[in-house]
């Protein structure tokens, strides 16, 4: 499996961790920051999930009318690790 973290932008999380692996399925997804009940609860629902999946479920969420939100942010993280896989 291969780490990635990421530093999110607009949103209360200062960072989000994962893994994928080589299917690009999701591992031990933590973020650090942010509402943390809600980011616990999105990290369990995305354990074993495929990125893409994600990514279409999660994409374009907003909170609070800031045009993004930790979820968001998640797949922006997402699209570019599988990128570099």
């Amino acid at each position: 499996m291969k780490e990635y973290s990421f530093t999110p932008r607009g949103v209360c999380s200062q960072n989000i961790s994962f893994e994928l692996d080589d299917e690009n399925r999701i591992h031990n997804l933590s973020f650090i920051g942010g509402c943390n009940g809600n980011l616990k609860a999105i990290a369990k629902l995305c354990e074993g999930k495929e990125a893409a999946e994600v990514t279409k479920l999660l994409k374009g969420n907003d909170c609070r009318g800031r045009g993004t939100s930790c979820a968001d942010q998640l797949t922006i993280a997402l699209e570019k690790a599988v990128a570099k896989v």
